[in-house]
């Protein structure tokens, strides 16, 4: 057989009639397998009892997908299947396992001299089950041999361009992956935002809301999120009639991916406060409890919005158009530090054009942003390309008045408002960082530079 699929869970069996409906044979294996094998009736697809079995099962050298959750059962599963592999056999971690694990993990399978690909995959079970957006990276002679693969299954773009790419050595692909849903993270929490500004501070309910953003995706903001943002405002509860998104808890998880990329992003020396934010944001969504009693403790008379609703629904679509531009200038530089501190190799241009089809942030955007970093492979940062530079200008005057709106209704908007302070500090020639600097010189003789002459300065203050 062709290759194998060690994990049956949802992604796993989607991804399994993935293969099989482009032509390949697969063969199955779960630990506890706890769904109806009919699934696979009629298919050329087969489960087995046993790692031996399927390993035996299959061409050589042997080709393995794991899809386990990510940490401690990648790493039993590596090692229970490890005794029935050959040299050259080819490990696929295709669940999002922390990129450093990764890493662990090609150097552990060397001495064996088994091959270990380190692959994000994106899009959910739709994505995998449909075309996901492939990110592999790990050992580079594995991947020449499961290259038709992977393209045959991945999402394919508007130009049929296969949304699969080599990442880079090491932990890299796991490494895209990561920055894809931190970025994801940012994207919903902006979107979450305008929703509560224009239902809760403006009142505008549901229905018209669904409206609203299907317009919206049809210009500028046309993405996967926007989409199905829509849809879910359209959604009725088949029990109450009520809309399902206002009976839903307001307490969203997370499963760690952009945590790490919040975090990783302050060892690598990058800004990405957006994403911070939309972390910042779950965390407190979960303080519900506190927050029902903060409510009553803290509240507070503010006015109601009297101002021009379209106006301000013209501004939400341009504020929130220019906070994604922002987001994704954050994500993309954060790529860039990574791959000098971990010598990725990253090619950034090829990232953005397999987030175009299949993932959860595919958006019309990343089109241009291929097109900024295939004219400009140095670009430092997308806000200095000219499109985005007119685009983020041109929309500013309405990106402040919405966040100034929000703050006037106590309506908290800190993805937006993080985006705007990031662009007005990247923008800036000059930040109070000299005086930060004079305190830790003051406290802790730390020393300065000079912006008028060369060298390191102390000062005794008092």
């Amino acid at each position: 057989m062709n290759i194998g699929i060690l994990g049956l869970g949802v992604m796993g069996r989607s991804l399994a009639l993935n293969f099989e409906r482009n032509g390949y044979s697969v063969a199955g294996y779960d630990v506890n397998v706890r769904f109806d094998k009919s699934l696979f009736k009629d298919k050329n697809i087969t489960i087995f009892d046993s790692l031996e079995e399927l390993v035996t099962s299959l061409d050589k050298p042997h080709c393995i997908l794991i899809m386990v959750p990510a940490g401690k059962p990648v790493d039993k599963a590596i090692v229970s299947v490890k005794p029935y592999l050959d040299q050259g056999d080819i490990l696929i971690d295709g669940g999002n396992s922390f990129f450093m694990d990764t890493e662990c993990r090609i150097k552990n399978l060397e001495e064996a001299q088994i091959r270990l690909i380190g692959m994000g995959v994106s899009g959910g079970e739709n994505g995998a089950l449909c075309g996901p957006s492939l990110m592999p990276g790990g050992t580079e002679l594995a991947w020449e041999q499961v290259q038709p693969m992977l393209e045959s299954i991945s999402a394919k773009a508007d130009d049929e361009v296969p949304c699969v790419a080599w990442m880079g050595k090491g932990g890299a692909g796991h490494y895209v992956k990561m920055v894809h849903n931190g970025i994801e993270y940012g994207d919903m929490q902006l979107i979450a935002e305008i929703y509560d500004l224009l239902h809760r501070g403006l009142g505008i309910p549901n229905d018209e809301l669904a409206e609203i953003f299907a317009q919206w995706n049809e210009g500028n903001l046309r993405s996967y999120l926007i989409k199905i943002t829509s849809k879910i405002l359209r959604h009725l509860d088949e029990e109450t009639g009520q809309s399902l998104v206002d009976l839903i808890l307001d307490e969203a998880a997370q499963k760690g991916t952009g945590r790490w990329t919040s975090q990783n992003s302050l060892d690598v020396g990058a800004l990405v406060p957006t994403i911070h934010a939309a972390v910042e944001m779950r965390l407190l969504s979960s303080l519900k409890s506190e927050r029902v009693v903060a409510s009553k403790l803290l509240e507070s008379n503010l006015p109601r919005f009297s101002g021009a609703k379209e106006q301000l629904i013209d501004f939400a679509e341009k504020t929130l158009f220019a906070s994604k531009i922002t987001s994704y200038a954050q994500g993309f530089a954060l790529l860039k530090s990574a791959s000098r501190e971990y010598g990725f190799g990253f090619n950034y241009a090829n990232i953005a054009r397999i987030w175009r089809a299949g993932c959860i942030i595919r958006a019309s955007l990343l089109d241009d942003i291929a097109r900024a970093f295939e004219n400009q492979p140095d670009l430092s940062n997308i806000l200095l390309n000219d499109a985005f530079r007119n685009i983020v200008l041109k929309n500013q005057s309405a990106w402040r008045e919405v966040v100034k709106t929000a703050i006037d209704l106590g309506i908290p908007v800190m993805g937006m408002s993080a985006s705007l302070a990031y662009f007005d500090a990247y923008r800036s020639e000059r930040l109070p960082a000299n005086l930060i600097q004079a305190q830790r010189d003051y406290f802790g003789a730390h020393t300065y530079r000079r912006v008028d002459k060369d060298g390191m300065f102390h000062t005794q203050w008092e």
